[in-house]
């Protein structure tokens, strides 16, 4: 299965951005550019390993990140005059940023509406989609796509495998690991997300441990939910596996 970067709550590096600020309680007029710097290119690494193809957006934006702090810590010249506006580096990137949130917002307001509508009025026959939707394009629930990236960029980094001369692949099949997750949520009612990757595994092998994860969530087949900010995501058996226990 291709890991996909369109998702309805998601479009890309600005959402990223905007996601890092919220999660660290940033004054979006006043970014740290530093510390969102460093956790942007820790996802980064994280999108490069599940879908190369995917990063050229993030990468623009990664170096728009390191431009900006570069300009930063640059020292003021004190022959400027105190009179004289010092442009920030910050300012075109906060604009786009606050643009990108006000359409975002908006956007939530007519989902909201819509659900609200749906709940009203019944559905005409024209309104239903042809066939089936996609696991895909059904929304993560609970915790933000961008929570899941984020603990993944982590355990990447905690868990990096030891160089070697030869390239392992992993052929097993996203389902498999599918099944593995399910079975253990059989046993007990939820698994830390960072228990779900072993000691020794390859790149190849968490990664598709990672999209066993989003792909069970999209069918809804587990849950995922995180306590504390920063804190531990745990994955838990669906409703009714839990009711059952």
């Amino acid at each position: 299965m291709r890991f996909r970067v369109q998702l309805p709550d998601y479009a890309g590096p600005l959402d990223l951005l905007l996601y890092l600020v919220r999660r660290n309680e940033l004054d979006v007029l006043d970014i740290p550019i530093a510390v969102v710097a460093a956790q942007y290119l820790e996802i980064l690494a994280a999108i490069q390993q599940i879908d190369v193809d995917a990063v050229g957006d993030f990468l623009e934006m990664a170096t728009r990140l390191m431009e900006i702090k570069s300009r930063m810590m640059l020292p003021r010249q004190e022959e400027i005059a105190e009179e004289q506006e010092i442009e920030d580096p910050r300012q075109g990137l906060v604009e786009r940023l606050l643009e990108y949130r006000r359409f975002k917002e908006a956007a939530e307001v007519l989902d909201e509406q819509g659900r609200q509508w749906q709940q009203r009025f019944a559905r005409r026959v024209n309104d239903l989609q042809d066939g089936p939707q996609a696991p895909a394009d059904q929304p993560l629930a609970e915790v933000e796509l961008w929570d899941l990236v984020s603990a993944f960029a982590r355990v990447m980094r905690d868990n990096a495998p030891a160089k070697t001369t030869k390239i392992r692949y992993d052929d097993t099949p996203i389902e498999t690991y599918m099944e593995r997750i399910f079975d253990r949520l059989q046993q007990v009612p939820q698994i830390e997300f960072t228990d779900l990757f072993t000691p020794g595994m390859t790149r190849s092998q968490m990664v598709s441990v990672f999209l066993a994860v989003l792909e069970l969530v999209r069918r809804r087949g587990v849950r995922v939910e995180q306590g504390d900010l920063f804190g531990e995501i745990w994955v838990l058996a669906p409703e009714r596996l839990a009711a059952a226990a």
